[in-house]
């Protein structure tokens, strides 16, 4: 589960670290040469928010999919000690 997150968050930042840098140098070649780096950072964030779900879908699918199974053995296991301290029989 650990891995999924990582890799989808790791994505998301590289996606904002491209989209920031393609702000920015195009900024450069159309001439605007002191254009702050603040605001192309900014202005990736905001584009790579909405960019983000079509383009990593995949990923956030599969580390939301990874979280549920790690959500549903904790939910077995919660059942399994309240269980035990109703004093049931352990189911196997």
């Amino acid at each position: 589960m650990v891995r999924d997150v990582v890799v989808y968050t790791v994505a998301r930042l590289v996606l904002v670290v491209a989209l920031t840098a393609v702000i920015y140098y195009s900024a450069q070649l159309i001439g605007i040469r002191e254009f702050p780096l603040v605001v192309a950072v900014l202005f990736a964030i905001v584009i790579a928010l909405p960019l983000g779900i079509w383009v990593l879908a995949p990923l956030r699918n599969r580390a939301t999919a990874s979280i549920a199974l790690v959500d549903e053995r904790r939910r077995q296991d919660r059942e399994q000690l309240r269980a035990r301290l109703r004093g049931d029989k352990p189911r196997d």
